[in-house]
């Protein structure tokens, strides 16, 4: 059951929508991406992208509650908003730092990476918004499984709310073949191929991202994917 609507009079009254610096300091750290060039404008991080960042959690974070209880949303680093620094350890790319802005709200209890969630992701060409979890740790994953094979109820309500969905929009499955050790002819066996599960969409920018209607914007696409993300919180808590 949704939370109690915030009433709308009292929500995001002041936020601006994003300042346009953001995307002109993420266009130029791609141009430019370097740990000598970013040190030089670290006052630009600050102020276009990590500030932005807090104002629009903060905004967020107001209207949450509306899509259900134990949505979490931390202005800050290493909270809601994902490092800039990326890690270089297993990629052939070793440019240190993303050139995107990566919000993250997990909802319930526990690590935020063991929790299924709504992000966005701001690029300097376009915005992606979704919810649900891009990978599966090893419980969950075991939890998913077990639900495709032996829980009827669960994995039909998930073919229901999949069926609402265009099919680009719903993501996870990365086993081109059913694993080993499960059945390849199981009617849900296109489940057992998914790592993760989640929805997304992305959009070009337009003008309501620089202004006090990107939360409403976001706050759409996540309700259009909040069935999906309230069953895999489900999931996880039985």
């Amino acid at each position: 059951m949704l939370a109690t609507l915030i009433a709308p009079s009292l929500l995001t009254s002041t936020y601006p929508g994003l300042p346009r610096g953001t995307l002109d300091f993420l266009a130029e750290l791609g141009s430019h991406n370097s740990r000598e060039w970013f040190q030089a404008h670290r006052g630009d991080y600050a102020a276009s992208f990590l500030e932005p960042a807090r104002a629009l959690v903060r905004a967020l974070g107001e209207r949450l509650p509306e899509l259900g209880t134990g949505i979490r949303a931390e202005p800050k680093v290493f909270g809601s908003i994902l490092t800039i620094n990326r890690d270089v350890r297993f990629s052939a790319d070793k440019t240190p730092y993303k050139t995107h802005l990566d919000l993250w709200f997990p909802q319930g209890e526990g690590p935020s990476r063991e929790r299924p969630g709504y992000f966005l992701r701001l690029k300097p060409e376009s915005l992606l918004l979704g919810a649900g979890m891009h990978v599966f740790h090893d419980a969950a994953l075991e939890q998913f499984r077990g639900a495709m094979q032996t829980d009827e109820t669960r994995a039909a309500e998930l073919d229901a709310l999949a069926s609402r969905l265009e099919p680009a929009e719903v993501g996870g499955q990365t086993y081109k073949r059913t694993p080993q050790g499960l059945p390849a002819d199981h009617p849900r066996a296109g489940w057992l191929r998914h790592s993760g599960l989640f929805a997304q969409s992305e959009r070009e920018l337009g003008p309501e991202v620089f202004s006090p209607a990107l939360v409403d914007l976001c706050m759409a696409a996540f309700g259009r994917y909040q069935p999906l993300q309230q069953w895999l919180v489900d999931l996880l808590d039985s």
